[in-house]
Formats: C-alpha cells, sequence, structure tokens
C-alpha cells in the first residue's frame, strides 16, 4: 500500500477505527478524526506515537472538515449507529456527515473516499436506518470525490460488542432468540480492514461492494457453531421477531432514549445472504473461515 500524503478516519475511536489505525499506522502518518476530547484520549492511549495525529472536529461542519482534511489524500469514514435516539439521529449521523464530508474532501482536493455501510441499506429500504445508510451512500457515489462503498453485515472481532453477545450466548446452556432461522453472514473485523485498505488503492474498488463473510447461516446455528468452539451445547428457543418489534414499539413510545428499537431490530433482523465474490475480486481479498473467526473472537472472549 503505497502512501505519501495522510489518510484521514473519522470515528478513529470506535474498534474498527483504531484497529485501521494499527494497520495504517506503520506504513505512514495517518490523521484520526474524532468528535470529543474523550475519544481524543483513547485514540493516544492506542501507543501508536506521532505516526497517528489526532484532531476533534464536528463531522457535520463541512468547513472544519476541510481544515481537518488539509495533506491527506483520502478519507475512511466509519460513522454511523445502528440506535436511533433522543440525542443521536439517523440524519445527524449519517447524511449530515456525509454531505459535509463529500464537500470537505472536494475543497481539501482529496483523491478517494472508502465509506464503510450496511449490507441492506438503499434509500428505498423501509427500515428507517437502512433507508438513512443509503442515501448517505448516495451523496458520497454522487459526489466529485471518487469512493467507494463498503457494506458490511455483522463484524466480529477480537474485544467488540458483537463477539461479546455471542461468546454469551456460547456459554448458556439456554438461549431464546429472536427469529433463530434469519440468516447471518458474519464477517471478520480484520478482513473487514484489509477491504478497506485494499478500496483506498484499488482501481477496480468503485461504486458500492457488498462484502459479508464465507457463510450464511440461521442465528440459531451461529449460536450452536459458537458453543462447540467453547466445547459447550445449548438448547435454543425461538419467538417470532413480531413479538420484539411489538415491545421495541412499546419502548419507543414510553422512553425517550429507549434500549432497543423497531428499526434496530429490523436491521439486526435483516436476512444476510450476500454473494461476496464480486467484492472479493475488486478488492483483491481473500476470507476468514468462519470457524477460525469464532475460536479468535470467542474463545478468547472471556467469561467462566
Amino acid at each position: 500500500m503505497g502512501q505519501t500524503r495522510m489518510i484521514a478516519v473519522t470515528g478513529a475511536n470506535g474498534h474498527l477505527g483504531r484497529r485501521l489505525l494499527g494497520r495504517l499506522a506503520p506504513h505512514g502518518r495517518v490523521r484520526a478524526l474524532v468528535r470529543s476530547r474523550r475519544a481524543a484520549e483513547q485514540v493516544t492511549a492506542l501507543g501508536l506515537g506521532e505516526a497517528v495525529d489526532v484532531r476533534i472536529v464536528d463531522y457535520t461542519d463541512a468547513d472544519a472538515l476541510a481544515t481537518a482534511l488539509e495533506g491527506c489524500r483520502a478519507a475512511v469514514h466509519l460513522v454511523g449507529i445502528l440506535k436511533e435516539g433522543r440525542s443521536s439521529r439517523y440524519r445527524d449521523a449519517h447524511e449530515a456527515t456525509c454531505q459535509a464530508l463529500a464537500a470537505a474532501a472536494a475543497e481539501a482536493g482529496l483523491d478517494r473516499l472508502v465509506y464503510l455501510s450496511i449490507v441492506g441499506a438503499g434509500p428505498a429500504s423501509g427500515n428507517a436506518c437502512l433507508a438513512s445508510k443509503g442515501r448517505a451512500e448516495r451523496l458520497l457515489l454522487d459526489g466529485a470525490v471518487p469512493a467507494c462503498v463498503i457494506r458490511v453485515p455483522m463484524v466480529l472481532g477480537e474485544g467488540d460488542y458483537a463477539a461479546a453477545a455471542l461468546a454469551a450466548r456460547a456459554r448458556r446452556g439456554f438461549n431464546v432468540l429472536l427469529r433463530g432461522g434469519s440468516l447471518e453472514q458474519p464477517i471478520y473485523a480484520g478482513d473487514v480492514i484489509e477491504a478497506v485498505v485494499a478500496a483506498l488503492d484499488a482501481a477496480t474498488a468503485t461504486g458500492a461492494l457488498d462484502l459479508a463473510g464465507p457463510e450464511s447461516l440461521p442465528r440459531a446455528e451461529l449460536v450452536r457453531r459458537a458453543a462447540a468452539v467453547l466445547g459447550r451445547q445449548t438448547r435454543i428457543v425461538s419467538l417470532p421477531v413480531g413479538l420484539g418489534l411489538a415491545l421495541a414499539g412499546l419502548l419507543e413510545t414510553l422512553l425517550p432514549d429507549p434500549p432497543v428499537t423497531r428499526a434496530m431490530l429490523g436491521v439486526l433482523d435483516h436476512d444476510d445472504r450476500v454473494d461476496a465474490a464480486p467484492a472479493l475480486a475488486a478488492l483483491g481479498i481473500g476470507l476468514t473461515p468462519l470457524d477460525e473467526t469464532l475460536r479468535r473472537c470467542i474463545d478468547g472472549a472471556g467469561g467462566p
């Protein structure tokens, strides 16, 4: 991966953001863009030293972003939310940040943008989160700076929330799932990072690419596979997703910032059956086998 001018990373303090910084830093300076002093401290704590230049910036302020992007050749946009709440709206997190980034990237003279999105995203989606992500994608793809959108499903990485939640289920002797037949196609976090790095330079990586793990399997089977990695077995009872949606709707009515929403459940319940071959060919990468991903992410996730 050639690198002369810096690469900027928004959402640099998140799990994937921190992982990407560690991947990019040995090849040249990286500019980590975060929204708060606390987030900046999280990045500094990685111990990457002078290789990472940390800036605090409002992602919706195009002028401030343009200043933060000075001296960069490309940017990776990792900002997004799964659950909308009182203080975090889909439009602010997705469309507003992409609109500002598109304008800022053009002003700063960037050569390339890479945006991490969600499988199933599209402006016409009936799900508020997926529709918002789809509109955000278009803002970048229709912008003046060449962009690549990489859509991914569940991402499993060492120490991240999704892996910890799956590990917790795998350790239980009994699990209750909403629609256990819902199809999951988890991808290893390291593969996502390699895809992003490849997209920064690959001329064939254009437009929107759907990327997912090597196996699409029912949610219940994924939990059983994770349990097997730990040498355990688990009994699973599947409940209709409508029960969860009804409860989420009630919580949305009663609480200003509910712990779960119907849109969030809709994203999590999306059936993932992705043919990743075109994306893999465009990016020139491979995929980590599911069982190897589970061994890396589940076996060391802690717990009794």
